[in-house]
């Protein structure tokens, strides 16, 4: 079984800015997942030619079963509201999908509130801090029937907001653990290195750096697991023409 979680960046490449679609089925294509976490993901917004990012990617999955949750309504930096289970499917929304070539049982949302204040944001390439409300955030998990039985996956895109990242961290494994095991969280925690495996207790089933995907130098994008799961026969971090992380892979 083969696992991945990837940060789309809304499908923009950083070479030209470009949002293209034939790039994002190339990537998509690359990793070749059963199961596939992403992050940063849109839907009807003009920046993506309203297209339905997650839809597009279960195309070029071949997947049987996909769900996009957004985490708001609107456009993300503009106007927007945070997103409700009663938003129209039509709307444009910004959140994050899991897409699976493997048949699903069921699905669950959980939903977690913005961190009540702004923090202090690096701008890339710069030495300038900007401060940045924070978004609400989501997770998506699927109950899903693998070769070795049974198994929770989930993805969600935590706060860059320190010590609230954390918070939701353990919210999101605490709910987890209350859904069939074993367990498999992927996404773009925020959060360095070991921090996520030591906050939440899970194993940390691949180690590689992802960001930023030029030359990376630290682990934002993480895979983790509870439960009795398969050993880990392979970690990949492809470099693919979009996107400012590197997509983590593991094949189980």
């Amino acid at each position: 079984m083969r696992l991945a979680t990837f940060n789309l960046l809304h499908g923009r490449s950083l070479s030209d800015g470009v949002v293209d679609p034939s790039r994002l089925h190339a990537a998509i294509k690359v990793l070749d997942a059963d199961v596939l976490g992403i992050q940063e993901v849109d839907r009807h917004q003009p920046r993506s030619h309203t297209a339905d990012l997650t839809a597009q990617v279960a195309d070029a999955m071949g997947a049987v079963d996909f769900r996009f949750v957004p985490a708001i309504s609107g456009t993300p930096g503009e106007i927007w509201v945070a997103a409700t289970e009663g938003d129209h499917p039509d709307s444009a929304a910004y959140g994050i999908g899991l897409v699976s070539r493997l048949p699903v049982r069921a699905w669950h949302v959980l939903r977690l509130p913005a961190a009540p204040v702004r923090s202090p944001i690096m701008l890339p390439g710069t030495r300038k801090l900007i401060w940045l409300q924070d978004e609400p955030r989501v997770a998506v998990a699927a109950e899903v029937e693998g070769e070795h039985g049974l198994l929770t996956i989930a993805t969600t895109h935590l706060s860059f907001v320190p010590v609230w990242n954390g918070v939701q961290l353990r919210k999101v494994t605490a709910w987890l653990k209350e859904l069939p095991g074993p367990h498999i969280l992927l996404g773009d925690l925020n959060m360095p290195g070991p921090v996520p495996a030591v906050l939440s207790g899970w194993r940390s089933l691949a180690k590689a750096k992802t960001y930023p995907s030029t030359e990376p130098k630290i682990q934002l994008d993480h895979i983790l697991g509870h439960g009795l799961l398969p050993p880990v026969s392979a970690v990949e971090i492809p470099e693919l023409p979009l996107s400012d992380h590197r997509a983590l892979a593991i094949v189980l």
